[in-house]
């Protein structure tokens, strides 16, 4: 009787303690695949979109997503459709962000081309079981008004096709002023960066709830 009572204890003790831990949140991956503007370049690391959304997500009890960014500067779309498939392999992501495509544009490359690699990236994405958000972009007006806009429809001629989510334009309320963009006229500045995080943050975060 008493080895009875003793076990029942045990068991009990042993319930109580598994509903005493905290059940944590499995991690996931949020995968980055840009160019400059997600790269930092010619800002501090640390005041970069990407460290600032870290942060943003340890705040809003998104801490259990891992934020991978395989951001490169002057990376093409090209590029990106030849490293996705192993990036996707390594990290197994559950959303990617796409920001690629500019420095297409700025090469004047053909937008059926732009249009097709992004598609094949896309693809990969969602092959994977992951959710794809494409950054929008625009080049520009220099380049002529009809292969300007001819770029700018890609991203939501995508967004359409394949059901992502898209940010319209990344530069909003960034491009047209002179203190939030670098001397080059392309790249924003350090002070820009939140600006870059807040376009993207209501696209991204009904995902990672």
């Amino acid at each position: 009787m008493y080895k009875v009572l003793l076990y029942s204890r045990s068991i009990v003790f042993i319930l109580l303690a598994f509903i005493a831990v905290p059940v944590m949140a499995s991690q996931q991956t949020l995968l980055i695949v840009g160019d400059s503007l997600s790269a930092a370049y010619g800002v501090p690391t640390e005041t970069a979109w990407v460290q600032l959304l870290r942060e943003r997500l340890q705040n809003n009890g998104l801490g259990n997503w891992r934020v991978i960014n395989a951001s490169i500067s002057g990376e093409t779309t090209d590029g990106g459709v030849r490293r996705l498939p192993e990036l996707l392999e390594k990290n197994s992501p559950s959303v990617v962000i796409i920001e690629l495509g500019g420095n297409d544009g700025l090469r004047g490359f053909p937008p059926n081309v732009i249009k097709s690699n992004l598609a094949t990236m896309v693809g990969h994405v969602q092959n994977a079981g992951a959710r794809a958000i494409l950054i929008g972009i625009q080049i520009p007006p220099n380049y002529g008004q009809r292969y300007t806009q001819m770029f700018a429809d890609i991203f939501p001629a995508l967004s359409a096709s394949y059901n992502t989510a898209l940010v319209p334009f990344f530069l909003d309320n960034i491009y047209d002023q002179k203190n939030l963009m670098q001397r080059d006229g392309i790249h924003p500045t350090a002070e820009a960066q939140p600006i870059l995080l807040d376009n993207v943050w209501p696209v991204l975060k009904p995902l990672l709830q």
